[in-house]
C-alpha cells in the first residue's frame, strides 16, 4: 500500500472515530514515537509527543471544537499528493451551529511515515485563519455546546 493509500485509510478511520469516540482503533495508523504538531497561534497550536498523547489530543481536540458544534463536514481541498517525503493535503472544515453563521477553518496536513505507519502528523493555519475563527467564537461562543 502507497503512502497516500495508508493516508486515506487513516483519514477514514479518523472519522470512524470521530463518530465512535474510539480513538485507540487509530493506534495501528501511528508509530510509537509519533509526533503530531499542529501550528498555529494560541489556543489552537501545540505539540503532542508519543502515540499515547497523539491520540490523547485528538479526542481533546474534538471535545473542546469539533463537538461544540452541531455538525462538521471535511473536505480535501487539494491533494493529498506526495510531496517533500510525505504526503500534504489542503483541506478545509465547515461547522454548524443552530443560530448561528456557519464556522470554516481551512489549513494544510503532512503525514511523514515510518513505513506504513505515520511518524509526523502537522496541521497548520495561517494566523489570519485561526483570527476568524477567534472571532466567530468570540461572538457565537455563548450558543455553542458545553465541553465534554
Amino acid at each position: 500500500m502507497g503512502m497516500i493509500d495508508r493516508y486515506l485509510a487513516y483519514a477514514a478511520a479518523f472519522e470512524e472515530a470521530y463518530a465512535s469516540d474510539d480513538w485507540s482503533t487509530l493506534e495501528p495508523f501511528f508509530t510509537e514515537d509519533a509526533v503530531y504538531e499542529f501550528i498555529a497561534p494560541a489556543p489552537f497550536g501545540g505539540k503532542y509527543e508519543g502515540r499515547a498523547a497523539v491520540l490523547a489530543q485528538f479526542k481533546t481536540s474534538v471535545n473542546s471544537f469539533d463537538r461544540r458544534f452541531d455538525s462538521r463536514t471535511v473536505e480535501a481541498l487539494e491533494g493529498p499528493v506526495e510531496k517533500e517525503g510525505g504526503v500534504w493535503m489542503r483541506w478545509a472544515a465547515t461547522y454548524t451551529l443552530a443560530g448561528a453563521p456557519e464556522c470554516r477553518m481551512e489549513g494544510e496536513e503532512r503525514a511523514i511515515f515510518a513505513g506504513d505507519r505515520i511518524r509526523r502528523l502537522v496541521d497548520s493555519v495561517t494566523d489570519a485563519e485561526a483570527g476568524r475563527v477567534g472571532a466567530y467564537f468570540a461572538q457565537h461562543g455563548a450558543k455553542l455546546k458545553p465541553v465534554k
